[in-house]
């Protein structure tokens, strides 16, 4: 059971979303809903949930673009999108704008459970308490390895739950390149539908999130990912 999960369901079609919210109160979550852009941005921003499934066709404002502005102001609730716009591109577009997860129309119940519960195991590593055990520095970046937390010039690094098992996997051996395989299985465990390309999508997110920080996400032909200090001037 997800123990009163706070769940958002943003979908436009009132019969899907009706028989969605019931079905997944059944299964012990708590689901509030919206029908549109706007008003899934307004509930988002004042009763933050732990998870939101977003249809991308949505009136007012569509999914990425509410997606892109929750983003924009700081929200990192985890977010699984829903939808029958089910191509590779579409996957990496709503990718590149912050979603974490991407289930095509029509899907199976259990599989949508199983996702989001892969999402909330992610997510609540980067709220782990703070442990002064072993932790890993490079630069401004300070891994603390039993709690998971990361941290860019003594503050929380605020990453989605897809950029944080990237960076778990990247400080884990620091100064040693992680394959671009060994990154997808960790980041899109269990996942067949998602392409590998997926995976320079976390990246460049990853990097833009770095720039200026004296950090490089650096790509190794041939071997992969590796994080860096970047050399003194």
């Amino acid at each position: 059971m997800f123990c009163a999960m706070q769940l958002l369901l943003v979908e436009d079609d009132s019969a899907m979303r009706t028989t969605l919210q019931r079905t997944l109160m059944r299964r012990g979550l708590h689901v509030e809903v919206a029908a549109d852009g706007p008003s899934a941005l307004a509930h988002w921003q004042t009763r933050e949930p732990d998870a939101v499934i977003l249809d991308l066709s949505l009136p007012g404002l569509d999914g990425l673009q509410v997606l892109e502005r929750a983003r924009a102001q700081g929200l990192r609730t985890p977010v699984l999108i829903l939808t029958a716009r089910g191509t590779v591109g579409d996957r990496v577009l709503g990718l590149n704008a912050g979603a974490d997860d991407y289930l095509a129309k029509p899907f199976d119940l259990d599989e949508l459970e199983a996702r989001l519960r892969a999402l909330l195991r992610r997510s609540q590593e980067s709220f782990t308490p703070k442990s002064a055990t072993e932790a890993i520095q490079i630069g401004a970046l300070r891994y603390e390895k039993e709690s998971g937390a990361i941290y860019l010039n003594e503050k929380i690094f605020e990453l989605t739950p897809r950029e944080l098992a990237m960076m778990h996997a990247l400080l884990a051996r620091p100064g040693h390149a992680v394959a671009k395989e060994r990154l997808f299985s960790l980041v899109f465990p269990g996942e067949s539908d998602v392409q590998y390309e997926a995976v320079e999508v976390v990246a460049y997110r990853l990097r833009k999130k770095l720039a200026g920080s004296g950090l490089q996400l650096v790509t190794l032909r041939g071997l992969g990912y590796l994080i860096k200090a970047e050399a003194a001037a």
